[in-house]
């Protein structure tokens, strides 16, 4: 059995810089107000008729190929996480295998564990590598929210809170088992699935023709709906919970974390997690601050952020962590 190792990162986001006072303006809030419950003070939109979920995938994993020291047809597999995709289907691994431009007739896979995705998406990549499968799995976060927001006051408890971006990682074969990816960690809990939820295009027990026929403008399904409280009350047990199952799995406890990068979902979150486990502002990483919450790409995007940063080094123990729709959560251990 070998490891897997992160050999290559990369983000990116949309030049659109959307602040709190911006969105004051098309809806009753305020800079105070949503920093004081999200800590977020700016967030990136798409302009219309520009970037795609698939285009900014795209441009974070060339970033990370480059990175990577690989060539782009050295990738084996293709591992695309996202709650928002181009298409309802195809989804968008198989867009980021033709517009890469690869040569190989690689396999893609899209992961649809909204602001798990990511670590669901490398917990993936790592057991192909492990078993030898493959050597070179790109993971790609990206999320193009902005266009599906229901950016009104009705729904401003929500659409203050998310922001578009995509990150991505190289998984690379490493023989050194000491180092690399030491273990993943997934769960799901099912019974609070409307809790965190868009209903439509699924739309349950409709159909696309009869919500077309309704044409109801208080049709709020095509909109994310979000029980605030109860979700943050269920994310802050679970963050907890998954990071301790890592950390026991490789016989480690909270003051070996050298960097914990958590789902940017909600500074207050963070902040509730950090103090729990007595890490200092060095050993955690957040830029909810800059970019909102990005959901699959948030923990890619601060992952990347913080390596450019050197805020992590060769030897380090890296903890990434997520919470969030489905309702589903994970962590990963790795050896830096």
């Amino acid at each position: 059995m070998y490891n897997s190792r992160i050999s290559g990162l990369g983000f990116y986001v949309p030049e659109n810089v959307v602040t709190n006072d911006d969105l004051s303006k098309v809806m009753d809030t305020n800079d105070e107000w949503i920093q004081e419950r999200t800590g977020i003070k700016e967030r990136r939109h798409v302009v219309k008729g520009t970037d795609t979920t698939t285009s900014m995938g795209v441009k974070a994993a060339q970033k990370a190929i480059e990175r990577a020291g690989i060539d782009k047809d050295e990738i084996d597999f293709i591992v695309f996480a996202t709650l928002s995709p181009d298409y309802y289907f195809p989804g968008p691994g198989v867009l980021v295998q033709r517009d890469l431009g690869l040569k190989r007739t690689i396999g893609a896979l899209d992961v649809r564990n909204q602001c798990s995705g990511f670590v669901y998406g490398i917990s993936v990549a790592d057991q192909y590598i492990k078993s030898g499968m493959y050597k070179n799995v790109l993971v790609i976060g990206s999320e193009l929210h902005s266009h599906g927001l229901d950016m009104t006051t009705r729904g401003r408890g929500v659409s203050v809170i998310f922001g578009d971006g995509a990150g991505a990682a190289v998984l690379t074969r490493e023989e050194d088992t000491s180092k690399g990816i030491l273990s993943t960690h997934l769960h799901s809990e099912g019974q609070h699935a409307e809790e965190l939820s868009l209903i439509a295009p699924g739309m349950g027990k409709r159909w696309v023709n009869d919500i077309i026929a309704d044409a109801d403008p208080e049709d709020t399904s095509y909109y994310p709906y979000m029980n605030g409280q109860f979700v943050f009350k269920n994310a802050v047990v679970r963050f907890s919970e998954v990071i301790m199952e890592g950390l026991q799995k490789n016989n480690l406890g909270p003051q070996d974390i050298d960097m914990l990068i958590p789902h940017q979902a909600n500074l207050r979150i963070s902040q509730f997690i950090q103090k729990k486990f007595g890490l200092k502002d060095d050993q955690v990483f957040n830029n909810i601050m800059k970019y909102g919450n990005t959901t699959a790409a948030s923990i890619p995007i601060a992952l990347t952020e913080a390596w450019e940063a050197e805020k992590i080094k060769e030897g380090d123990l890296v903890v990434l962590a997520a919470f969030g729709s489905g309702f589903t959560w994970g962590s990963v251990i790795i050896r830096w």
